[in-house]
């Protein structure tokens, strides 16, 4: 990220909405910077306000109050064809009785471009979408991943300064959405443009994006990288929400080098890298450790300084991997994530008493930076 001026900002947004008498803030006062030619995704449950606040940016919503700007320009109040963004919803909208030619070329006719130059810059989209030599074609010639990439390339094809993208892989099944999460971020790199990108699916966010803005109930939880929210979420919500994370709890016994230290039992104990004075001897303190972090054995590890005793309770194969569920001593249920690199039997059954280890470095404390 750099100091450049931001492609898009959200400084205090808030929206309200009447219902039945009563007002209800679908978004409550988020800042947002979103860099030029960054592939930003706004990431949460229905209802979470991402919606909203995308068609806040594009125009179609008003802020009840806040500001949007475009490339430094306040354009709060300006009309969505008055604004330098493009958007793909989810139904893509394409013309049934248009070629794809036509479909991407309609924007740039009613513009009163020029034939040749309608040719050469439909060419050129059709180049980038994968569609040379579909242009004749009918929307319902064409599969779903053709149709939404037809829709990608008239959005494009007008050079906006950003794109934003309403859910727009949720209508295609998992194998042809997986695909198409790659060609969306190679057609980002390849024009160059900012892309907000709505989802509700966190793989998605995960795959594609630079940056990811997790929302709940109208707020940021959390906004950064892929790899910051997956391995240090900043919330409870965020922690289950992203992945699957195990979430344990506990009475810090004491603090030591910038850890916190919780004593479950003999030979029971676990170490979260606390900021001085955050935490002492006697709070209650949430951490979260993600499965793929977990070991499992069935005698007590030697050398950690994170192991807790636990029953398993169910067992998953799952091909490439085996789920184990656990029921610690605590009584927290957590789940292992093992691969099945080398071996395809399991390293325990339902029933058996086993421990589980990490490192301190993946203790993760919520709502609590170390």
């Amino acid at each position: 990220m750099t100091d450049t001026l931001p492609a898009i900002e959200l400084v205090g947004i808030v929206k309200s909405f009447t219902s039945h008498g009563e007002i209800v803030q679908a978004v409550k006062g988020v800042d947002m910077k979103i860099a030029e030619g960054e592939f930003f995704s706004m990431l949460g449950p229905s209802g979470c306000g991402k919606t909203t606040t995308m068609r806040m940016i594009a125009g179609f919503d008003e802020p009840t109050a806040g500001e949007v700007y475009l490339h430094g320009n306040n354009v709060t109040g300006v009309p969505p064809n008055k604004r330098d963004v493009n958007m793909v919803f989810q139904s893509y909208a394409l013309f049934p009785h248009m070629s794809v030619f036509e479909n991407i070329a309609f924007g740039l006719n009613r513009k009163g471009i020029a034939k040749d130059e309608v040719t050469r810059r439909v060419g050129e989209m059709l180049d980038i979408v994968d569609l040379g030599g579909r242009e004749k074609r009918k929307p319902k010639e064409l599969s779903g991943g053709q149709q939404q990439r037809v829709a990608l390339a008239r959005a494009l094809v007008n050079k906006p300064r950003a794109l934003l993208l309403d859910e727009p892989l949720a209508a295609l099944d998992l194998k042809l959405r997986q695909a198409m999460q790659v060609e969306l971020k190679r057609i980002q790199r390849e024009v160059g443009i900012t892309f907000v990108f709505v989802t509700h699916d966190q793989g998605e966010a995960l795959t594609m994006s630079d940056r990811i803005a997790v929302m709940s109930n109208g707020v940021v939880e959390q906004l950064g990288t892929p790899r910051e929210i997956y391995e240090r979420p900043a919330t409870k919500f965020v922690a289950g929400f992203i992945g699957t994370s195990n979430l344990l709890s506990g009475t810090v016994s004491e603090v030591i080098d910038g850890h916190a230290v919780i004593a479950y039992g003999p030979e029971e104990r676990v170490l979260v890298a606390v900021q001085n004075g955050q935490v002492i001897a006697g709070s209650e303190v949430e951490l979260t450790v993600r499965p793929e972090k977990m070991e499992l054995s069935a005698n007590a590890p030697h050398g950690t300084d994170c192991a807790v005793r636990g029953t398993v309770t169910e067992v998953v194969y799952l091909g490439t991997s085996t789920n184990y569920n656990v029921r610690t001593s605590s009584g927290a249920d957590v789940v292992v994530f093992t691969q099945n690199a080398t071996s395809a039997d399991d390293l325990a059954v339902r029933g058996d008493s086993i421990w589980l280890s990490w490192e301190p470095r993946h203790s993760y404390a919520i709502g609590a930076p170390s």
